[in-house]
């Protein structure tokens, strides 16, 4: 049994478990380069940061995209499905494939819309800013 040392053991991190367990789930699902992807900031409201993720996703149709966020995770499917027909090609160079990918969303980060619009799916995401609190904790004695 081996042990592993993580910035996460640290005595003055407490309760960053979870933490810990989203970055191992974010580099397992990091996969191959398909399909490639964009992710950008963009103008939003002042009180909320925007996002919108961008696949390159063409010869993909709506009902052949899948969208879903399950325990913080956003996960975008694409299966193609082959035509079937007899066609003989003398190249086939676009294949009907299927992918994954998968993002790990922050607390608060909710995903908004979703747009196919030439070949490029767009997914946009607001993360609220969440208001500061100071909270003052009551020191008591061992006296009643």
């Amino acid at each position: 049994m081996s042990s592993r040392v993580s910035i996460f053991s640290s005595p003055y991190l407490l309760g960053f478990d979870e933490v810990e367990r989203l970055l191992d789930r974010a580099t397992k699902s990091a996969g191959d380069g398909y399909p490639p992807y964009n992710i950008e900031r963009i103008q939003g409201d002042s009180g909320s940061e925007q996002l919108r993720i961008t696949l390159a996703v063409a010869g993909f149709s709506e009902d052949e995209l899948d969208i879903s966020v399950e325990d913080n995770q956003l996960s975008i499917r694409g299966k193609q499905v082959d035509d079937g027909n007899d066609s003989q090609y003398l190249h086939r160079g676009i294949a009907a494939r299927q992918f994954h990918r998968s993002f790990v969303l922050a607390d608060g980060v909710e995903v908004t819309s979703a747009n196919l619009e030439n070949g490029l799916l767009s997914v946009d995401l607001v993360r609220k800013v969440p208001e500061q609190i100071v909270r003052k904790v009551k020191i008591s004695t061992g006296k009643s």
